[in-house]
């Protein structure tokens, strides 16, 4: 139990368990204001994943523009998750999505728990054109945490740009 900060009544609170998957479909600015609206979502943030180093030089070598993404298991799945994703995303296009070009807008799904990759690769492998598909996956090797200007920043700035049609940024918002 804990005090209601409306009145001081006490209410129940269940702490879930929640898993984390990492998204990466582009620009992270409209993958994330997507994700955070997704049923059984409860934390994003906005960073980098399975990069090489992290130097003014290197501009994050190798890393993938992605979205850090918590879930209650028991209202989304991964390959759920996958399905949102695949609205927003070319599945077939290789370091482009929108206007963005470049190997950081790759598209892939990054986790440490095996059966979250399993459950990714069985999701594609299901889909008619699987051998088409270009999204990796791969375990989760490092992540980076996007500088506080890229988080929620459409949420911060509406009229930020976004490749992504306002309608899919809204379509899951309740």
């Amino acid at each position: 139990m804990r005090l209601d900060a409306s009145g001081g009544r006490t209410i129940a609170h269940v702490e879930r368990e929640t898993e984390d998957v990492y998204f990466a479909g582009g620009c992270l600015w409209g993958v994330q204001a997507f994700i955070a609206t997704l049923p059984g979502v409860t934390f994003t943030e906005a960073g980098r994943a399975n990069g090489t180093s992290r130097s003014v030089e290197s501009d994050y070598d190798g890393y993938a523009e992605c979205v850090w993404t918590r879930f209650d298991p028991t209202v989304v799945s991964v390959e759920q998750l996958m399905a949102y994703v695949f609205e927003i995303i070319d599945p077939y296009s290789v370091n482009e999505q929108g206007p963005d070009v470049g190997e950081k807008y790759r598209t892939g799904v990054y986790s440490d728990a095996p059966a979250h990759l399993e459950q990714a690769r069985a999701f594609i492998g299901a889909r008619d054109d699987a051998d088409r598909i270009a999204v990796e996956v791969l375990p989760l090797a490092n992540y980076v945490r996007s500088a506080e200007e890229h988080q929620d920043r459409l949420a911060r700035f509406p009229e930020s740009s976004c490749h992504l049609p306002q309608e899919l940024l809204t379509k899951y918002r309740s």
